[in-house]
């Protein structure tokens, strides 16, 4: 119930605080022309006064749908957050890329969710919004372009509300923002109108954002300046952090760490690795095309020769904010949650709290007994590596970070979607 409490104060803000839009700029994606538009519904007075929204997160690795439904209790009160319902695919959309039709299809099954989910009555005003990530930035434009025809195609033929601007890919800025957004919504930090916010770090399969609202101005002031994005929210101006940095997902972290990366040849040449076991050779794909991967039969492998594999990916592409040294809390998901379950690091049905420090001595577990793990994943000690590198060499994390490992919170997905979901309220006006 605490998310209720968090929205009807929020929704109340927007109706109340007449918000004035940032200075326009692409790091501004929240709440412009935001004056005395409600997010409600009218209904007749003997119906149910209950709306959703659909949106649809086409990542690298899946496609997943939320379906959030908001109650309005009493015909003069804002709505509250009730629920969410969750649902993904595997593999995104990206692995469709030659086969655009088949991507689509992906998507048409995953309304179904939607249809079961929302009253068909309600369809022609719920509306449905797709935003792509990392997996379609990396595809060349045409082929991005030809999938993204599909799933309009997909949504016009869906018999629910579709805004103009229904589908398209989100750049990496507003990914970080707009998950900021959500986990400190869900947590109650934004309706407490106060600056003790948590950071965020999302590691997809594609890329990887970091968020956080600086406590110095010498971290505003040392960083490059499309790392910081400033907008207006609830009478409060917001200077964050963000940076998206694509290419160093864990899955295209591993093609770099492989030497794979653009690599031609790929129907005989076999990418092999200290990160993965001696006897393993397997093909494996991402984004629509197939490698053949290894161990290494001759040489050394385990956590020291892996980290170094790493090292090169993570070495000075990532820039390290100066306060990260401090103490601040940073919420992790994605693929962090995951492969800390994975490992035996955290409870998969509860999470956890953990210091950077413990995913750098569990990688060294994993890694020097990689036969134990090879039933889990055998990237397991490649991915663990590298997390542990992105979080201490890129980011520049002390080994006493707490980070908080989530899915959920709230029993609302930790992503962007629902960070989304409130940017297209006040654009759509609905009525």
């Amino acid at each position: 119930m605490a998310q209720q409490v968090f929205l009807l104060g929020v929704l109340s803000l927007w109706a109340l605080s007449g918000c004035r839009p940032a200075e326009a700029t692409e790091y501004s994606p929240l709440f412009p022309g935001m004056d005395n538009v409600l997010p409600i519904i009218t209904r007749p007075a003997n119906a149910s006064r209950i709306f959703y929204a659909v949106m649809f997160d086409a990542g690298s690795t899946g496609t997943r749908i939320h379906v959030y439904t908001f109650i309005q209790k009493e015909r003069d009160e804002l709505p509250v957050l009730d629920n969410e319902m969750f649902h993904s695919v595997k593999p995104g959309l990206s692995a469709y890329a030659d086969m655009p039709e088949r991507g689509g299809d992906t998507v048409r099954q995953l309304l179904k969710v939607a249809k079961k989910t929302v009253p068909r009555l309600e369809w022609k005003r719920t509306p449905v919004v797709l935003r792509a990530t990392a997996g379609l930035r990396l595809l060349p434009e045409e082929k991005a372009r030809a999938l993204l025809e599909q799933v309009q195609q997909v949504f016009d033929e869906s018999k629910f509300f579709i805004p103009s601007d229904s589908v398209g890919i989100m750049n990496g800025t507003n990914e970080g923002i707009l998950a900021w957004v959500t986990v400190n919504f869900l947590t109650g930090h934004l309706y407490s109108n106060s600056n003790k916010t948590v950071g965020t770090l999302d590691l997809g399969g594609g890329s990887t954002q970091i968020t956080f609202l600086p406590k110095s101005k010498k971290t505003i002031e040392a960083s490059p300046a499309d790392y910081i994005a400033r907008f207006d929210m609830f009478n409060s101006t917001y200077e964050l952090y963000t940076h998206s940095y694509l290419g160093h997902g864990l899955k295209a972290a591993r093609l770099a760490a492989l030497g794979a990366l653009g690599a031609e040849g790929l129907e005989w040449r076999v990418f092999a690795s200290s990160c993965l076991p001696r006897k393993f050779r397997e093909d494996w794909a991402f984004g629509g095309i197939t490698y053949k991967v290894s161990g290494v039969e001759e040489g050394t492998s385990g956590y020291k020769p892996c980290y170094e594999e790493v090292l090169r990916v993570v070495k000075g592409a990532v820039h390290q904010p100066l306060e990260l040294k401090g103490s601040s809390i940073f919420y992790a998901f994605s693929y962090y949650f995951d492969r800390a379950v994975d490992s035996g690091l955290i409870d998969g049905s509860r999470g956890g709290t953990v210091e950077v420090r413990d995913f750098k001595n569990r990688a060294k577990e994993v890694c020097n007994k990689m036969s134990k793990y090879r039933t889990v994943s055998p990237f397991l000690c490649m991915d663990m590596a590298y997390i542990t590198c992105l979080l201490k060499e890129g980011f520049g994390f002390k080994e006493d970070t707490v980070l908080q490992l989530t899915k959920k919170v709230n029993n609302v997905e930790a992503s962007w979607a629902l960070g989304a979901a409130f940017d297209h309220f006040k654009n759509l006006n609905i009525h």
